[in-house]
């Protein structure tokens, strides 16, 4: 293992190393830092005994937001880093100046195998520069696209992709594709789960250039459930378990996921307050109607994992609270059990 300035005891907890899943998070990454990540962190270590937290940051400003948990110190340890990756700055020079960075660091870990996994709030453009230049690519992965989870009638769909790679290829289109349906069947327990590609209709000849190229090859590859094309409005329906498109139009659908969601919350929350009856009603089904609200919550399906890399990297939202973190750090763990890396490697290595 390498030095990194590691802050207190690794205890084993009562659990064998082996058996742990050790989660590098960027405690200085996001709107909301340190506040926020460090009690999602905390959450996650008190709900699950199988996670091991390295915190990585400032660590005086750490360590001082640490006193206000209880928590099991054998799993929450501290790593720290002086420097902080602001989200304007140019990803590539961040990365390669900053090398004392939260961001930095924390990628390295995952790298050397120190931890399996890292989580950040942090500037979207140095996590995803620094998945691919410093943890590395998969062997034969062209393209790692980020994949979220998005709420859906029928539970959720991944939406692959909706940030890293705005101008794909077919090809990075079918390797989307094929590590979707791995990451759906393994993570969410979707058996052979459905593939469809966004686009403007439902007609195979409908589509711009790169639709109408790449949907031949989805049709015609036997280890994918292929559906084919799929409009946005079938999206929240559930029509498909993978949703396959660059990072431009999948940026696009998820952003707009986030605003009519919001939107209709605060709509649905201020008609019910409108005169007494509605006051009364709202009172009668606020169980229910805060059980539906949770189910199309985005915070509650944790980060986007960059898939096709040698570890796990997964980014949340800017603006994340600690059940995003604590969501996303879980979503690590099944990752990791599930062996999510070794069966992207066999589904790519067919293609060879």
């Amino acid at each position: 293992m390498h030095s990194y300035g590691i802050v207190g005891r690794q205890v084993q907890g009562g659990m064998e190393m082996s058996e742990m899943v050790n989660v590098a998070v960027d405690a200085m990454g996001g709107d909301n830092a340190p506040v926020e990540i460090v009690k999602g962190a905390v959450d996650a270590v008190n709900e699950n005994e199988a996670v091991r937290i390295f915190l990585v940051g400032r660590q005086e400003v750490i360590a001082k937001e640490l006193e206000k948990y209880t928590y099991d110190s054998g799993r929450v340890e501290i790593v720290h880093a002086e420097d902080v990756i602001e989200t304007a700055e140019p990803p590539v020079m961040a990365i390669r100046k900053k090398k004392d960075s939260s961001i930095v660091k924390s990628m390295y870990m995952v790298k050397d195998g120190t931890c399996d996994a890292f989580v950040s709030a942090g500037s979207t453009g140095a996590v995803l520069v620094g998945g691919q230049v410093i943890v590395g690519r998969i062997k034969g992965v062209e393209r790692p696209p980020l994949a979220p989870l998005i709420p859906t009638e029928n539970g959720a769909a991944l939406l692959v992709d909706c940030g890293a790679n705005v101008d794909a290829r077919p090809s990075h289109l079918v390797q989307f594709a094929k590590m979707g349906s791995v990451y759906m069947e393994n993570v969410m327990g979707i058996k052979n789960p459905k593939v469809g590609i966004v686009n403007i209709g439902a007609e195979e000849e409908k589509g711009n250039a790169l639709v109408k190229e790449t949907f031949p090859l989805l049709k015609n590859c036997p280890e994918i459930n292929f559906i084919g094309s799929i409009e946005a409005r079938d999206i929240p329906s559930g029509a498909a378990d993978v949703i396959v498109c660059e990072a431009f139009v999948g940026n696009v659908v998820l952003k707009l996921y986030e605003g009519v969601g919001a939107t209709l919350i605060k709509k649905v929350k201020g008609g019910m307050m409108t005169n007494l009856r509605s006051k009364l009603g709202a009172f009668l089904v606020k169980p229910a109607l805060k059980k539906t609200l949770k189910a199309f919550d985005l915070e509650e399906y944790g980060g986007a994992p960059m898939l096709g890399l040698n570890g796990l990297v997964v980014k949340t939202h800017g603006s994340s609270k600690a059940v995003e973190i604590k969501n996303s750090v879980l979503q690590c763990v099944t990752f990791k059990e599930q062996k999510i890396n070794d069966k992207i490697k066999e589904k790519i290595t067919l293609e060879d």
